[in-house]
């Protein structure tokens, strides 16, 4: 955490710069993890904006200003979810269409590489990896992010690997994991 108190009390006190500031000092850790969510710059921009706006809206409910990211990540999140939500109408091909392009070499099979893999994950195996892994956040500050028991995220956070085991195969898992 590279921001002070005191900027978080003026920024709950109503200084614009003061939030803009640490919006600044969180922007690159935000934009990860829409990223994660969304799956392109574009969306992920809109939810960071969007989480921002809310944010910005609602500082003076932050009961603490220690836990500053934490609220902003949270925000963040339940935005990205949000948006999900919404853009869940998607078309999904029928697999002979899909085996056809395949075999007709008109597409070419993806390979499978963890990106893809944590994408594949249910979003609370997702949220969990990205948030133990790539963010060196405990367990303690992650079930305060996403608003779950300390168990239910180590349990999130073993079905996750083991998922990602499943899918990867057992060599790259070690070579990439541990």
């Amino acid at each position: 955490m590279s921001y002070s108190i005191q900027l978080v009390e003026l920024a709950r006190a109503g200084d614009k710069e003061a939030f803009e500031q640490l919006v600044k000092i969180e922007s690159e850790k935000l934009y990860k993890i829409a990223y994660l969510h969304m799956h392109n710059k574009e969306d992920a921009l809109d939810v960071l904006q969007e989480a921002t706006y809310k944010a910005y809206i609602s500082i003076h409910q932050l009961k603490s200003p220690v836990y500053f990211s934490t609220w902003l990540v949270k925000i963040l999140i339940r935005t990205a979810y949000k948006e999900l939500e919404r853009k869940k109408k998607t078309i999904q091909l029928p697999e002979e269409t899909i085996q056809f392009l395949l075999e007709s070499n008109q597409i070419e099979a993806p390979s499978f590489d963890l990106s893809e893999a944590l994408s594949e994950l249910n979003t609370d195996y997702r949220n969990v990896i990205t948030l133990f892994y790539y963010y060196d956040l405990p367990i303690r500050t992650i079930a305060t992010v996403l608003n779950k028991p300390q168990s239910t995220v180590k349990t999130y956070l073993r079905r996750a690997k083991m998922e990602l085991k499943k899918m990867l195969g057992d060599d790259y898992y070690a070579k990439k994991l541990i």
